[in-house]
């Protein structure tokens, strides 16, 4: 991607002098604000200390396998999906041996649940950011909440029924023990995480509440989260390290992919294809089955990031609004649950799949998550739209 956004600059799509304008930095502050409070989360041993506690409340097999979809989504759709994607793996890894099953089972639901979890709320994932942001809607937060929880949960709960039927896994009594207070590190920094992250999602929450009322708010949400972590510095007993543990090549990423997409959009070359499928604003369910098609499609060319990137811009060329909630909600549910479809789906996948090669010599081959990810992403699809339809 950078080298793609180099060669942009270099023949002209975008000129030095606008690279400023092209690059979103509402979103760039918001990616490194909450990449640091997570990033905080994970060195102090807070996110270990949780999934211990977590596997301790569970004495049966399945009980703790969708519990522990629950546990990822929701995790996902607080704490951004790729962050979580980082730690997911131990988390998983940990689930795996006490509930003895194999490691590739853990890490698909992992994957699945991490993307599912993601879809409803505005901070879940990167294109959500994107969405929320670009789209210009009003009270994303709540938007997406009141719209995308229920059959988020209905989809966390049927994607483990899938995975063990698939799997043939069997139910059995469990029996962990393990002492919690052994996993944290730096009590302090512990605290200071998980008060971080609560005041970002309660400043979000209000700020929307404030929008929709018409009072005072925050235009720029990404510098929410940029503040607290901010604030929450100087507080912590290696300000440095905690900068150091800011995933700061996704961040890049995102620089040198607005550049690039915003070449790729002047260069036209993806319009053509696009108007065939979307040639002009369609209403009502023909228009959000349109936009799922074209989103579960090109975010597997393209990643659901650049693609929502660009998409953005042609739906806003055909006629959409601010006001058409649905269908920015619609382009939200779908190009996300892309990620469910094949490995290149998501930037998480990839980041699930590097954590699983490089720390636990194993590993999930692009073939082998399609089998498993066309069944999952149908029936996600499915529960999804019905719920636009109400």
């Amino acid at each position: 991607m950078a080298f793609s956004s180099f060669m942009t600059v270099s023949f002209g799509l975008v000129s030095f002098d606008e690279v400023d304008k092209v690059v979103n930095m509402d979103v760039i502050l918001f990616l490194i604000g909450m990449f640091s409070l997570v990033g905080l989360a994970d060195s102090s041993g807070l996110l270990k200390l949780v999934s211990m506690r977590f596997v301790s409340l569970f004495k049966s097999k399945f009980a703790l396998i969708y519990a522990s979809s629950f546990l990822f989504g929701l995790l996902s759709a607080f704490a951004v999906n790729d962050t979580v994607a980082l730690v997911g793996p131990l988390i998983a890894y940990t689930i795996s041996k006490v509930a003895r099953v194999e490691a590739k089972f853990m890490f698909l639901l992992l994957a699945f649940s991490l993307t599912i979890g993601s879809v409803m709320t505005p901070i879940g994932n990167p294109q959500n950011i994107l969405i929320a942001v670009e789209s210009g809607m009003s009270a994303p937060f709540i938007s997406f909440v009141a719209k995308l929880a229920i059959p988020t949960f209905i989809n966390l709960a049927i994607t483990p029924y899938i995975l063990i039927k698939i799997f043939r896994v069997k139910n059995e009594t469990l029996n962990a023990s393990s002492n919690p207070k052994e996993a944290l590190n730096n009590g302090r920094d512990s605290i200071l995480a998980a008060l971080g992250i609560l005041m970002t999602i309660l400043a979000l929450l209000i700020n929307d509440l404030l929008q929709l009322s018409e009072g005072p708010h925050i235009t720029y949400r990404g510098v929410i989260p940029f503040v607290i972590a901010a604030g929450i510095f100087m507080m912590t007993s290696n300000p440095r390290k905690v900068l150091a543990n800011v995933d700061w090549g996704t961040i890049v990423f995102f620089i040198t992919m607005f550049i690039t997409m915003e070449g790729i959009w002047r260069s036209e070359v993806l319009q053509p294809i696009l108007s065939h499928i979307i040639p002009s604003k369609s209403d009502g369910m023909i228009g959000i089955l349109k936009i799922t098609i074209a989103s579960l499609l090109f975010s597997q060319l393209l990643s659901n990031v650049p693609f929502v990137k660009l998409f953005i811009n042609y739906m806003q060329n055909i006629g959409y609004s601010a006001n058409d909630v649905d269908a920015w909600l619609c382009l939200a549910m779908a190009s996300t649950i892309a990620g469910n479809l094949t490995l290149l789906g998501a930037a998480s996948n990839i980041i699930v799949l590097e954590t699983l090669e490089s720390r636990m010599k194993t590993t999930i081959t692009f073939v082998e998550f399609m089998k498993y990810g066309i069944v999952v992403t149908f029936f996600n699809c499915i529960v999804y739209l019905a719920f636009f339809m109400i």
